[in-house]
């Protein structure tokens, strides 16, 4: 298969995965509510999506990069909102 139909996959695979946060960072932000999210998931997640970031760097793939990145940002969204309105 071509590299750039690879890329492309790739990218449509981390735009669909990191948007789902979307929604969850929304509703938080707008009912000020984290009891239904757990605090240790929320922590340990955010771990791994940093782990993959820089994997993603190591290997310089720019879908695994991006995905991570914006995925890093929305889950420390969230657990920001769970450590203040707890």
């Amino acid at each position: 298969m071509d590299n750039g139909y690879i890329t492309l996959i790739g990218l449509l695979a981390a735009t669909l995965t990191t948007a789902s946060f979307i929604p969850q960072v929304v509703k938080t932000w707008k009912l000020k509510e984290t009891k239904d999210l757990s605090f240790w998931m929320l922590l340990l997640f955010s771990v791994g999506i940093f782990l993959w970031l820089l994997y993603g760097v190591f290997i310089k793939d720019l879908p695994v990069i991006l995905a991570n990145l914006v995925t890093f940002v929305l889950v420390m969204i969230i657990l920001f909102f769970k450590l203040k309105y707890r």
